[in-house]
């Protein structure tokens, strides 16, 4: 890439691969700089600072691994299905990059916090929105949002740590699906 045509997008992308790869200790400019074949005079361009970057980072995965995947199940019209559509999407998001285990390690750190709690509250809440849509109280909706939010946490982290148990796609996911929301949707 030429330095001429990098946006901040390009660098907060690089950084999020960073964070993947190696958490907040892997976005250091000099290297991201090389792996972009653009100077430090680049970065500074879009950004003030590291900590500026690590932000738009974090900006990007909310958007990237939160609202997209919201935006794209919502066309989904059966709250059921929306949910089963939800969580293998999800799943199989997080086979393929894990970054919400990055920065789920990183939770404490003062850029990473706020942003976390901000998207587990979003998470959770459209999981709990679901969940009302298919009938059950406000209180028991909630409990179940965060119950298949905490489904897909642990499923990332099998993934992440390459654990065989995890399934990891085709009729082993479907029935792993099935069976979380056979839990999620029996009557309490």
């Amino acid at each position: 890439m030429a330095m001429a045509s990098l946006s901040k997008g390009d660098w907060a992308t690089a950084a999020l691969a960073a964070i993947a790869d190696r958490g907040l200790a892997g976005v250091a400019v000099e290297p991201l700089a090389r792996k972009l074949s653009a100077t430090k005079g680049s970065f500074y361009w879009h950004f003030p600072n590291r900590e500026a970057l690590i932000q738009a980072a974090l900006e990007l995965w909310e958007q990237e691994h939160t609202e997209s995947v919201i935006v794209r199940v919502g066309a989904e019209p059966d709250p059921l299905q929306r949910l089963r559509l939800l969580l293998t999407t999800a799943i199989l998001l997080a086979q393929e990059d894990v970054i919400d285990a990055a920065v789920l390690a990183s939770a404490t750190h003062p850029l990473v916090a706020p942003v976390l709690e901000r998207v587990t509250d979003r998470r959770v809440g459209y999981l709990a929105d679901l969940f009302k849509d298919m009938g059950f109280p406000p209180a028991q909706a909630r409990d179940r949002g965060l119950l298949a939010y905490t489904a897909y946490l642990g499923q990332a982290q099998l993934v992440q740590a390459g654990m065989s148990a995890a399934p990891h796609s085709g009729a082993a996911l479907r029935r792993y699906v099935d069976r979380i929301l056979g839990i999620l949707t029996a009557p309490a």
